[in-house]
């Protein structure tokens, strides 16, 4: 039922009558709460007050944390200029460690004009340990394992993903000069650069976690960083299953076509799911096998115990030594693998990938980006094009379908969750079209009110074209894996 909420906040209907201006957000708040002309449903008017107590909170962290960062900052001033930072970097952490807490706090004692109580101490203490030894305001985001991204637009707006879903921070940066710092401080550690004349780059952390970093004059609003955080715990295909991010038929047909070494194609969109969903795929690959892993920045987290881990290097100072994918990807065939891992396929390195599964080089692993399975075999039949190949589009698809046996479709849907909408088998070619067959899907029935995903996983009753084959290799696939019954 529709309604129209007036005087939602008595203690601002006291005020309406002043003329005064609204002095901060909190007042903002405050005018859209009494806003006489709210209208919507019951559950419209809920999520609209808990947005607004979420800003407040937000607004006030935000605040407490400026406060804290302008002592923080005048505190790290002084320390420049009593302390060799240089020389704490040449001692052992933990004694590194206890030198700046003394020095900070013998600055903190001798110091009267930043009176600060115990826990403001503390907090300033802990900022001006995390500028030094790590990322500065980052670094409670990084701490945080319920934060799978972090997203920097400029010194003062930082965003994170929990569970799907974008929130902003109270972090800040000082400027833009404190973000370039920080910037510059991640790059180093990989033996890569960022200025005006290289204003983009990949990097990664100590802990595995992928970053992008872009700076003016490409940057329009100041430098930008986006952290794809690395997964302390390493993902199985019981935590997918237990996300509901597909069904238990599923989970066992990719079981048997990962041992039964069917080459297979991971594709999606960006944040669905394909890295994370690599990286469990790998796990079904037998303890024995040779497995050789090529990507931009290195993520995954293969366990078995025979794994070489290759990754790109940009191009130096002179614009000399780049060292591609696709030369990574050819080097690998020399090296006798059982197995290669691709991160992600974008380029010219999709021609040796395909050329590789076409001789001998079965389950292969590799992700695309891409929204269908369909989509993700015409982007793999550009990229032939993009390396320059002069072939007839029927003679390209059929290395394609005879190279690729089963595409598995990645999707971040509204709620937030990731899943497995679609496993489809490639068959062959009619005429100059590749020929597929679903085996499973997501069926989607609509959205709740609480704006979660409603929908089924099925199976769609046909037997793929693999079954023989794996069950003469001793995988077991039942047909029942296949009837068409909805989870």
């Amino acid at each position: 039922m529709f309604f129209k909420r007036k005087n939602i906040n008595p203690d601002f209907e006291q005020k309406a009558g002043s003329n005064r201006e609204p002095e901060g957000v909190e007042d903002l708040i405050q005018q859209k709460v009494g806003d006489e002309s709210f209208e919507g449903t019951d559950d419209d008017f809920v999520a609209h007050e808990q947005q607004i107590a979420k800003d407040k909170a937000i607004d006030e962290e935000r605040k407490q944390l400026e406060r804290d960062l302008e002592v923080k900052h005048y505190f790290h001033k002084k320390l420049l200029e009593t302390l060799d930072l240089g020389l704490l970097s040449s001692l052992d952490e933990d004694v590194a460690r206890k030198e700046l807490h003394h020095a900070v706090q013998t600055l903190m004692a001798d110091d009267n004009e930043h009176p600060l109580s115990h826990e403001g101490r503390k907090r300033v203490l802990a900022q001006i340990e995390d500028e030094v030894f790590g990322l500065g305001p980052l670094e409670p985001l990084l701490k945080d394992s319920s934060v799978s991204d972090i997203l920097v637009n400029g010194a003062k707006n930082v965003y994170v993903e929990r569970r799907g879903k974008l929130d902003r921070t109270p972090y800040t940066f000082l400027d833009d000069r404190h973000l370039r710092n920080i910037i510059d401080r991640i790059v180093s550690l990989v033996g890569r650069r960022i200025d005006e004349a290289s204003p983009m780059v990949d990097a990664r952390l100590k802990d595995g976690s992928r970053v992008n970093a872009i700076i003016p004059p490409l940057a329009i609003d100041g430098p930008s960083v986006s952290i794809r955080r690395f997964a302390v715990d390493r993902l199985t295909m019981d935590n997918l299953l237990e996300l509901n991010s597909l069904s238990p038929q599923m989970a066992k047909f990719i079981n048997g076509a990962v041992k039964g070494e069917l080459n297979i194609l991971i594709s999606g969109g960006t944040g669905s799911g394909k890295t994370t969903t690599l990286n469990i795929f790998s796990g079904f690959i037998p303890a024995d096998q040779r497995i050789i892993t090529i990507e931009d920045s290195a993520e995954l987290q293969l366990q078995q115990p025979h794994v070489i881990r290759l990754e790109t290097r940009p191009a130096n100072l002179e614009g000399k030594g780049e060292i591609t994918q696709r030369e990574l990807v050819k080097n690998s065939l020399r090296m006798r693998p059982d197995r290669i891992v691709v991160g992600e396929v974008r380029g010219s390195e999709a021609v040796d990938m395909l050329s590789a599964m076409n001789t001998g080089h079965d389950g292969s692993l590799a992700t695309i980006h891409a929204n269908t399975p369909r989509d993700a075999l015409s982007r793999v039949e550009n990229m032939f094009a993009m390396a320059g190949w002069n072939i007839s589009a029927k003679n390209l698809r059929s290395q394609i379908a005879s190279a690729i046996h089963l595409v598995v479709q990645m999707e971040r849907q509204e709620d937030g969750k990731r899943r497995m909408v679609s496993i489809q088998e490639i068959n062959g070619m009619e005429g100059e079209v590749i020929t597929m067959s679903e085996i499973f899907k997501f069926e989607r029935d609509g959205i709740d009110k609480q704006g979660n995903v409603i929908g089924r996983y099925c199976a769609t009753g046909i037997v793929p074209q693999c079954h023989a084959s794996l069950v003469k290799r001793g995988i077991d696939m039942p047909f029942e894996l296949f009837n068409e019954v909805n989870e």
